[in-house]
């Protein structure tokens, strides 16, 4: 039942991770066969202590962060103040090493997890297809593709990523983009330890898959795997040191280009080999780094491809932008720990509890809120299911209408600010992340707007659809409710108010934007105090109020300083996502909330989801150029604008592509892989935009959109999934149709800023002026 369902106990981290191993790192089956279980144990638990110590690398980094925030601001409300000698005495000031430290360690924190991350089974693959075969055909083929593709990947991987951190370190090589100026080869090192582990770590996955197909396929492999070293040995010599073992020719031979094989079609070949290796199901990023090898060879030589590899590779390492991935979604998660959803959705669904559809209300709005505190999906539908779906059973709600509202609003985490989505997408298109948020912004509130009209209106057309709840669930409160309400809203809008204008303008003395805010919800908290004890006329607030207050404001007030800062050009994403994290941590701790336990959950918890998707930003990357070298996005983008199809049709046809690839694969293999494909095509359609950049960031909320509205398109639709794990009472065709509801607003939603483009355009054009 829903209500036996209790949150902690459930893996709702991230939606990707659809393989999470279960067992106990170094666990092997008693049938094992016998030699292999040691060599099991002893690597997993290598790679399982390289986590742990690795995650913990995330504390420094919050700290140097917030350190050099708080050192920077601090020097300029001095010297504005007249007290630059006071400032530079205090050492305050910005800080020659904090951005190249942060960036530093964001790239040791992904690349030295990467065995980690495996030995844990977070590696997203596209499972579509490998979901429905039998556990020794899955073994089998898992089994094929780590002897073919990810051994001899990992293998170059590390070989290559070796001698490029020896180069760095024999050299003394220094960062050249930066005052500081350290040398590099500490960070780098990071590379060879990663691709080493993520080698080593093959091992045991390779052992485990032969144990899962059986005895008779187990002892195939086993006869075959003698050769495949010695083949594998002699590839590796004849590449590496071809002096030794002369095999330029048979190398030639196999991979160089013959005659009347041009380097487009090679490009179209390896398109075509990626996807039909991830929808074999094989992980993503594995598969990425071997056919970049493979194909990078084949177009041009191995020298260019292990050159474009470990620049790539180097390039995610050290991107300043990317540094805000892990610290945003450890943001999230310490909050989802501290319990604050639960209790702003009790406080919201009292405030409303003389509405029909007070629920919905309800839902959607706590789910607007945490949606700009965690893109989690997976957690917030979860947690939106458990709270929310005994109170509806129990109050006769419907649950078609129901289960779409609660799988909506969970959505909204891909597009809200600040979206995880949206700081991967950044990069890929060259545009600035803090154009993306502000874009998002409307858009994001439009929907949560368009998802709660719909289901207020078929409250109002049918109001059994969201009755109102009995009366025993109704709260106490005075005879002048609706004075209540009306009071509290305007206190808290004056109180949006002062944060947005202290944001931008600022009060005229140090600190004013935090002082005021804070100086206003305390004569709020006097009022309320006073009108509770003195109660004139009667009136004073319910005890509900409170709740609201503590559930909305503190979150509230720390997303808005997050988000503001980065909106007003006072911080960059990097620097608002390790205040917002420093922040959640204090939250926790106001809430009594703060374990030791708990945080160094978040931390590993956070290091998974990183590792996920930094790991394969690194490796799509490194795939896209690959593919960018051999010409063949040129060559479709020529195709393409070929065709008689007005430019609009062309767009339409790229969304309705992107629409049907949200299905089978997750939204990181898109926005790095299929994006980049198509972003020549859409930078050469005439759609009469005054500047690349505005189409650039118009096509990034579209594809956003797009994709948000993936989650709720069956077959696979992995939000009925979330929630039909905590309210099993509910049909899956009841959840289905509930979310196909929903999913229809949002291709209205998205319709909407195809055809009005400022919906998205407007703020960002409003924040930079004419």
């Amino acid at each position: 039942m829903a209500e036996d369902a209790v949150a902690e106990e459930l893996d709702i981290t991230d939606e990707l991770i659809a393989e999470r191993r279960a067992g106990r790192p170094g666990e092997t089956p008693p049938d094992m066969t016998p030699w292999m279980r040691p060599v099991v144990a002893v690597i997993d638990t290598i790679n399982l202590w390289a986590g742990r110590i690795i995650c913990l690398l995330m504390i420094p980094l919050i700290l140097s962060i917030v350190f050099e925030v708080f050192s920077r601001n601090m020097f300029a409300i001095l010297t504005q103040n007249g007290m630059s000698d006071v400032a530079i005495d205090w050492g305050f000031g910005p800080t020659l090493w904090v951005y190249d430290v942060s960036r530093m360690l964001g790239g040791v924190l992904f690349m030295a997890a990467a065995g980690y991350a495996l030995m844990r089974g977070v590696h997203i693959r596209a499972d579509f297809l490998y979901r429905g075969w039998s556990a020794k055909t899955q073994a089998t083929v898992d089994a094929t593709l780590y002897l073919a593709f990810y051994i001899p990947a990992m293998l170059f991987f590390t070989w290559v990523s070796a001698e490029y951190w020896l180069k760095a370190f024999w050299s003394g090589e220094q960062a050249s983009d930066s005052t500081w100026a350290p040398v590099l080869w500490p960070a780098r090192l990071a590379m060879p330890l990663g691709a080493f582990l993520l080698l080593l770590q093959g091992i045991p996955e390779l052992f485990r898959a032969f144990h899962q197909m059986g005895r008779a396929r187990e002892r195939i492999f086993l006869r075959i795997l003698p050769f495949y070293l010695v083949v594998l040995a002699l590839i590796t010599l004849g590449v590496f040191f071809p002096n030794v073992l002369p095999l330029g020719d048979l190398w030639e031979g196999i991979f160089g280009a013959g005659p009347g094989v041009d380097k487009p079609v090679i490009g179209l070949i390896m398109l075509a080999a990626m996807l039909f290796a991830i929808f074999v199901g094989f992980p993503i990023s594995f598969t990425l780094i071997f056919l970049g090898f493979v194909f990078g060879t084949w177009g041009a030589n191995f020298k260019l491809a292990t050159f474009l590899m470990t620049l790539q590779t180097n390039s995610v390492m050290l991107s300043d932008q990317l540094v805000a991935v892990p610290l945003f979604i450890f943001m999230g998660i310490v909050m989802e720990q501290a319990g604050l959803m639960e209790r702003l959705f009790q406080a919201v669904q009292m405030m409303m509890s003389r509405t029909r559809g007070a629920l919905f209300i309800a839902v959607l709005f706590v789910s607007t809120i945490f949606a700009a505190a965690t893109g989690i999906v997976g957690a917030s539908v979860t947690i939106l299911g458990i709270m929310a779906a005994r109170t509806m059973n129990r109050s006769g709600y419907d649950v078609r209408l129901a289960a779409g509202t609660i799988t909506a609003g969970g959505t909204l985490g891909i597009l809200i600010p600040p979206s995880i989505m949206l700081i991967v997408m950044g990069p890929v298109l060259e545009v600035p992340v803090t154009d993306l948020f502000r874009a998002a912004i409307l858009p994001g509130v439009m929907l949560a707007g368009l998802y709660l009209l719909y289901a207020l209106g078929r409250c109002w057309l049918n109001p059994d659809m969201g009755p109102i709840l009995p009366p025993e669930e109704q709260p106490e409160t005075s005879n002048y409710y609706l004075l209540e309400v009306v009071l509290v809203m305007a206190a808290l809008v004056f109180l949006i108010w002062l944060i947005t204008r202290g944001i931008v303008a600022g009060f005229g003395f140090p600190l004013g934007a935090i002082v005021v805010p804070l100086a206003w919800i305390g004569v709020m908290y006097a009022a309320y105090s006073w009108l509770d004890r003195a109660r004139p006329g009667g009136f004073y607030f319910s005890p509900l109020w409170y709740e609201f207050f503590m559930g909305l404001v503190p979150p509230t007030v720390l997303i808005a300083f997050a988000l503001g800062s980065i909106l007003a050009g006072w911080a960059t994403p990097a620097e608002a996502s390790a205040c917002g994290a420093f922040g959640a941590v204090l939250l926790s701790m106001l809430y009594r909330k703060f374990t030791i336990p708990g945080l160094y959950d978040a931390l590993i918890k956070s290091l998974e989801i990183t590792v996920l998707i930094m790991f394969l930003v690194a490796a799509s990357n490194f795939f896209g150029a690959v593919f960018s070298n051999l010409g063949t996005p040129k060559m479709l983008t020529e195709l393409l604008l070929s065709l008689d199809m007005s430019p609009v049709l062309v767009l339409i046809l790229i969304m309705a592509l992107i629409f049907l690839l949200g299905w089978p694969l997750e939204w990181v293999p898109i926005v790095l892989i299929i994006v980049p494909i198509l972003i020549p095509t859409v930078t050469s359609l005439d759609l009469g935009f005054a500047t690349e950049s505005d189409l650039l960031i118009w096509f990034a909320i579209l594809v956003a959109v797009n994709l948000q509205t993936a989650w709720l398109s069956p077959p696979v639709a992995l939000s009925a999934y979330f929630l039909k794990g905590v309210v099993p009472e509910w049909d899956l065709r009841d959840i289905y149709l509930g979310m196909m509801q929903f999913m229809v607003i949002q291709v209205i939603g998205l319709v909407l800023i195809f055809l009005f483009p400022m919906i998205a355009l407007w703020l960002p054009h409003f924040t930079y002026g004419p």
